[in-house]
């Protein structure tokens, strides 16, 4: 670019460490095969300009675009007319600063100067050895496991609010128990060959998953007349194992396990293809786990049409007639297995359709809503995203972290954290609608968002298990294990994203007090929404962690219910990220629970939840946080004060019950409350299933490693 000038300064040039650094190790791993020489001159990469979106992005996530190499200002000089304006300003910048270049400890990228071009450098904050997304380039693409097929098609579905109520089925008692009848008398039309199972481990990834041709696993039409549907769930999110035509209507589907075990089977996802018009098929899952459901009280499946998308932009629906739940009449002296069995039409022919446990939200969406944030010029400027750590697939687990720019020093370190989190269990899907409704407030302009990023700094986790939600998983890890249960681990390189939360937060925690913590779960036996916590012995805080919960009631009476809420901290629950961050000092700690169903108060009474329903949620879980911080205290102390009258009342009916005449006056506050309250029996909690599988081999062979591994 200035012969003159790098002639002048080659003799002083001193080697970039994080270069080199890169260059070996690129090399090494056999990603980068020039030579050093081919590398842009770092002496001409100074200049970064802290106010653009794009520095923003690229700075949160460690790639660096945000320069001109040599190769493009050859370029420049043809096509004047193509370089950006931020382009030219970085020319002009380099001639500036070129006297700034004279100094060999001042030719790295490692520096940053401030907007007016003062000489008063400054390091920029540490580089991720591996890019996440730019802006300008296409989004990180999902790492699988390499057992795994994947199409190449890129799945999409519209975004859509039903324009009336969608009302809860009405059990009729007649519904058909279908006899499940399998693949000895009907005919298997898919079925997936390699998918890991219980025994195996995951060892690495690629992707696109596994390498070679894809098979078509659907059966071949034998002509134009052939109904025969042909069905696909080798895409992210996707889960069915098997199905088999049993009638000309009717098909029996099993669905895949979590990989690498043989549980949790509730989480289905997949695609119809060559449907009828008006004839009324049926469909029965025969593998469930779970000995009761909401489909037993009327919820329904969710069905997408791609023709009607297209062409009516509708979107997903709930659909379904003749629902039942009901147990397997298989006994193969395993567990017991449930079906779910309904029927349903199709409403064009030749259509493409898909059917879902619940509103799909996939690791792309992710990426998708996160990369309009990151190219935003505003909410960029108060929102950084960062890579918290890689998933065990290698994906990244994102983190955001969104606070206005404090004006002094003393106001941003008085400044209270929130630590919200989604998704540790893939399934769970509606979380991730919750957490997209609070993003999208916290985000906005709102007044109200604007003084929550004025007081608050706001730690945003909003898919915690990556790779368990690409492959379809319902509830675990590719280390197969439930993640909420491993928040105590020491094992990092197994649980990567639960050690990392931890870790963060615990930092957090020396350097600020952290308000409130929740994670966000859905929940498939108890219809509203409402959050488990954990009640404090200390006397000073006594009923303070149910005064959150109780606003939020308040705030959405026709979603949130407060009697549903539960407070018990059980020793089976002690490796939950609820108990453990409350353990680490965080009174307001909590599982907020979203059903998968629906509500059963109020305006929305025996309706189904949609999407924006959720997204409401989160809204409401900032309107809420500005109630129970409002420095007039009133609203606080009422709810205090209610919840004195409702423990009260509940002490009395437990002494009722038990036939005991006592006067509680005076002493009535010292009954603990463990006593009073009943366990979270309804809760989709699993007990802790040990170590990643990977690792059970060790405990056999290293006993003196058992101690360790428990954890």
């Amino acid at each position: 670019m200035f012969p003159a000038l790098e002639t002048e300064l080659k003799p002083e040039t001193l080697p970039d460490p994080y270069e080199d650094f890169i260059h070996h190790h690129l090399q090494y791993y056999g990603y980068f095969k020039a030579q050093k020489s081919s590398l842009p001159n770092s002496g001409t990469h100074q200049r970064v300009w802290r106010n653009s979106p794009r520095y923003m992005l690229n700075g949160s996530f460690g790639e660096r675009d945000d320069f001109i190499s040599d190769s493009l200002e050859k370029e420049m000089l043809l096509w004047p007319t193509c370089l950006s304006s931020t382009g030219h300003a970085h020319i002009d910048a380099v001639n500036r600063d070129s006297l700034l270049l004279s100094s060999p400890l001042l030719r790295t990228r490692q520096l940053i100067f401030d907007e007016l071009d003062e000489a008063s450098p400054r390091l920029r904050e540490p580089r991720e050895l591996f890019s996440c997304f730019s802006s300008r380039g296409p989004l990180q693409a999902p790492r699988w496991p390499i057992e795994c097929e994947v199409i190449k098609e890129n799945i999409h579905h519209i975004e859509w609010v039903p324009h009336q109520p969608e009302y809860f089925y009405q059990p009729t008692g007649s519904e058909k128990v279908p006899e499940i009848v399998g693949e000895e008398q009907g005919t298997v039309v898919y079925q997936l060959d390699s998918v890991p199972a219980e025994g195996t481990y995951f060892t690495s990834s690629r992707i696109g998953g596994k390498r070679g041709t894809i098979k078509e696993l659907a059966v071949t039409l034998q002509g134009p007349d052939d109904n025969t549907l042909l069905f696909e769930s080798r895409f992210e999110s996707g889960n069915l194992q098997k199905a088999v035509r049993v009638g000309i209507y009717e098909y029996e589907l099993t669905l895949r396990t979590d990989l690498y075990t043989d549980k949790h089977t509730q989480w289905f996802y997949f695609r119809v293809q060559n449907t009828r018009k008006d004839a009324t098929y049926r469909f029965t899952i025969v593998n469930l786990l779970k000995p009761k459901s909401l489909y037993a009280v009327g919820m329904k499946p969710l069905m997408y049409s791609q023709l009607d998308a297209t062409i009516y932009n509708i979107g997903w629906r709930r659909e379904g007639r003749e629902i039942k739940y009901y147990k397997n009449n298989v006994d193969d002296g395993q567990q017991p297995l449930y079906c779910l069995t309904w029927t349903t039409q199709f409403p064009h022919d030749q259509d493409t359709c898909f059917f879902a446990h619940f509103y799909p939200y996939t690791y792309t969406d992710l990426q998708c809503y996160l990369l309009s944030v990151a190219n935003n010029p505003i909410q960029s400027q108060f929102c950084k995203l960062r890579a918290l750590c890689r998933s065990l697939a290698g994906n990244t687990v994102y983190l955001l972290t969104i606070t206005n720019p404090s004006r002094t020093p003393q106001e941003a370190a008085a400044k209270k954290a929130v630590v919200l989190s989604a998704r540790v269990h893939p399934g769970e899907s509606n979380s991730s609608w919750i957490m997209n409704g609070f993003l999208d407030f916290i985000l906005s302009n709102s007044p109200d968002a604007q003084l929550l990023r004025d007081i608050f700094v706001f730690k945003v986790i909003p898919m915690l298990n990556p790779d368990g939600v690409i492959v379809g998983n319902y509830r675990c890890s590719l280390a197969g294990r439930d993640l909420n249960r491993h928040y105590k681990t020491v094992l990092k390189d197994s649980f990567p994203c639960i050690w990392y939360t931890k870790n963060m937060i615990k930092r957090l925690l020396e350097e600020r007090e952290v308000l409130l913590y929740c994670d966000f779960h859905g929940h498939s036996r108890k219809n509203n929404i409402f959050l488990y916590g954990c009640h404090s012995n200390n006397r000073k805080h006594w009923l303070h962690e149910r005064v959150f919960p109780l606003m939020l009631s308040k705030n959405a009476p026709d979603k949130f219910s407060f009697d549903s809420c539960n407070f018990k901290v059980q020793k089976c629950k002690e490796g939950t990220g609820r108990v453990v961050m409350w353990r680490m000092g965080i009174i307001n700690s909590y599982t907020m629970e979203s059903t998968f169903g629906g509500s059963t108060l109020g305006s929305k009474r025996d309706t189904h939840f949609t999407i924006e329903d959720l997204k409401s949620l989160g809204y409401h879980v900032c309107d809420t946080l500005l109630d129970f911080c409002d420095p007039d205290q009133t609203k606080y102390t009422q709810c205090l004060q209610e919840l004195k009258e409702l423990l009260q009342q509940e002490i009395n009916k437990k002494l009722n019950n038990f036939g005991q005449d006592m006067d509680l006056e005076g002493n009535w506050s010292d009954i603990p409350l463990s006593d009073i309250e009943s366990s979270t029996s309804g809760s989709d909690s699993s007990l802790s299933d040990g170590p990643p599988i990977r690792l059970l081999n060790i405990v056999a062979d290293e006993p003196n490693q058992k101690t360790v591994l428990k954890n």
